[in-house]
């Protein structure tokens, strides 16, 4: 008999050892059906929702995303946008330019608001309290583990005048931008309930599939996350390009989208929306703006045709676009992404290449962007520099008059002018919580999108882009961290990048290596370099003789284990690691000190070095 018990409890290790530590996420199908009254801007509407408990813990609550109740007098959004609006960066106020102190003076009719009419889990009513944007449900009985439970939401919200994302009557006049329109369930990860107010960052979902009836004026045409499932009834370019919007009877019209294993869902309306369509490799490419002349058409069919263009390169690039809808809507306040669609301000193709993007690194690989907005918002800023070079070379537009990298250069300024200013922190701080606007932006953008084009410099550009590939391949439709992301890098270079992600992305250390001095012995050179920041690096080192001749040096780190492989044809000599610890690092060259025209630090500029001022030495002997 004791062997017997034996055996039960070697058997039953997977499932209490190695599977309750694995990886796991929550799943969720939402059935929506909403009607929004364009004279009074209510949405009023119910939610059926399965959602499946697939962690090992048992939920006593549940948590909804409340986000429009943001937009009144007195919010949390409110006031932080005004106290940052207190603190003055190059002599402006920090706050956001698209909020600034606009909440305090919504009257009752132009705020923003989602009420909860009724909640049930499994037909009972739940206890629900709310704390401003969200809404807490203790409930009358817990989800188990690996258990589907069922709620029944109805709803109504007041759509607000357009200040962030959302709202109605934006700049540019398009009617509705519908984003974080619904009540919208809180991701459950293995940290717990994720329920930080809507202050001003970004999102974090849970992955599921939306199937989404919108009812409202029969003159008015939608955008949306999805697939027009009633595309034959609607007409006007969903069923076939160019045609018109067909007619119904009575006064309003009904309009049917499914999105199937996405993590958000957004639309926007306007009885004034011209249509364009373009199909390339099994995708249905939409652009729906708001008609205003001939010369902003023009601009509109440039986005249209640029975005045919670069899907090839994207899907070969990044990993292949898995959806068979992308849309480009005019709508909101700049470029705000969401699954299978963006609302975009204007037709300027960065941010249409930015927002596109954003369906890789946010849309397939959903990272917690209020946690780690640089693995959001700066990996798309870099992979929007990769498109952007790629779509001006073949349309013969590429500018190479950069002192930095060229595809990157408004980055490597962004975080320098960071720098200087004081202001640094740490990437690893929460969005909402940043001192101010200012080093939120350079850190999620910039210096995020530094953390890939350094990679590069570090592993090897080829390494890294077959890093970007492996990463969507293990992480797509999943909910990766730094941590995750590093392991695969680490996986594909077979070195140890740890170091990297401590120093870069948890502490404000900055890097600054520098010349030290050189002298001859023994008929060879000796060049010393030192490094004066607090961040080590590995070291690419240029130099250049009398004779026009040139070799590179390259000198590996100690905690890389290993170093980068040599671009295709280059030639160079590998010396010894620089053990981190050590501030200075001799490198002897077999040629005599007067052979010497010139010794150069990285001359990619790629390494973000601080002070490049002492990274360069002309010999004028």
């Amino acid at each position: 008999m004791k062997k017997y018990f034996l055996f039960i409890a070697i058997s039953l290790l997977p499932f209490f050892g190695f599977a309750q530590y694995g990886y796991w996420q929550q799943h969720v199908n939402y059935v929506m059906d909403v009607n929004l009254n364009v004279q009074t801007n209510i949405v009023k509407g119910t939610e059926k929702i399965a959602y499946t408990n697939n962690s090992f813990d048992k939920l006593d609550k549940v948590f909804f995303h409340l986000y429009w109740n943001a937009f009144q007098p007195g919010s949390e959004m409110d006031v932080r946008s005004r106290e940052l609006g207190k603190i003055k960066i190059f002599g402006s106020p920090d706050w956001d330019s698209r909020v600034t102190d606009r909440i305090s003076k919504l009257s009752p009719s132009e705020e923003g608001y989602q009420k909860i009419i009724s909640l049930k889990m499994n037909g009972v009513e739940q206890p629900v309290k709310l704390h401003e944007t969200i809404l807490e449900v203790d409930l009358t009985k817990p989800i188990l583990s690996k258990t589907t439970v069922n709620f029944e939401v109805v709803f109504e919200a007041q759509v607000p005048i357009q200040i962030r994302r959302s709202g109605r009557d934006n700049a540019e006049g398009v009617r509705y931008s519908m984003s974080q329109w619904y009540p919208k369930l809180c991701e459950y990860d293995n940290e717990g309930w994720h329920t930080a107010q809507y202050v001003a960052r970004e999102f974090y979902g849970v992955w599921g599939n939306f199937d989404v009836k919108i009812t409202l004026d029969k003159n008015y045409k939608i955008g949306a996350t999805g697939v027009l499932q009633n595309a034959a009834a609607i007409g006007w370019g969903y069923d076939r390009p160019g045609t018109a919007l067909k007619p119904v009877s009575g006064q309003n019209r009904m309009w049917h989208f499914v999105g199937k294993n996405v993590h958000d869902f957004v639309w926007a309306a306007d009885p004034d929306y011209e249509h364009l369509v373009r199909n390339r490799e099994g995708v249905m490419l939409n652009i729906i703006y708001k008609k205003k002349d001939s010369a902003n058409d023009k601009l509109w069919e440039k986005v249209a045709d640029a975005a045919y263009t670069v899907l090839p390169y994207l899907n070969k690039r990044f990993g292949k676009y898995p959806y068979p809808v992308y849309s480009f809507i005019q709508g909101g306040d700049g470029g705000m992404e969401y699954p299978m669609a963006t609302l975009l301000k204007g037709p300027g193709l960065g941010t249409v290449f930015h927002e596109w993007m954003h369906s890789w690194y946010q849309m397939m690989m959903a990272t917690d962007e209020a946690q780690h907005p640089w693995m959001d918002e700066g990996f798309t800023s870099w992979a929007e520099g990769e498109v952007s070079s790629y779509y001006e070379k073949v349309t013969r537009t590429y500018k190479t008059d950069q002192p930095l990298p060229v595809n990157h250069a408004s980055a490597y300024r962004g975080y320098f002018a960071l720098m200087k200013t004081g202001l640094a922190e740490p990437m690893a701080t929460f969005s909402d919580h940043y001192n101010t606007n200012f080093g939120y932006s350079i850190n999620a953008y910039s210096k995020g999108e530094m953390f890939l084009e350094q990679l590069g410099y570090i592993v090897g550009d080829s390494v890294r882009d077959r890093i970007m590939l492996a990463y969507y391949n293990k992480w797509r439709f999943k909910h990766p961290k730094p941590g995750d992301f590093v392991k695969v890098a680490k996986d594909v270079s077979g070195l140890q990048l740890n170091w990297y992600k401590e120093y870069w992305i948890n502490t404000i250390k900055t890097i600054d290596y520098g010349i030290d001095s050189l002298w001859e012995a023994n008929g060879k050179t000796i060049i010393r370099l030192r490094r004066i920041g607090q961040m080590p690096m590995p070291i690419d080192l240029k130099l250049t003789f009398k004779d026009s001749t040139s070799e590179m040096d390259y000198i590996p780190l100690d905690m890389m284990l290993g170093g980068k492989p040599a671009k295709k044809g280059e030639k160079r000599i590998v010396h010894e690691e620089w053990n981190w610890t050590n501030p200075t690092y001799d490198v002897l060259i077999d040629r005599k000190l007067f052979d010497l025209k010139k010794v150069e630090i990285d001359p990619t500029k790629r390494m973000a070095d601080v002070n490049p001022d002492n990274n360069v030495l002309d010999l004028k002997w």
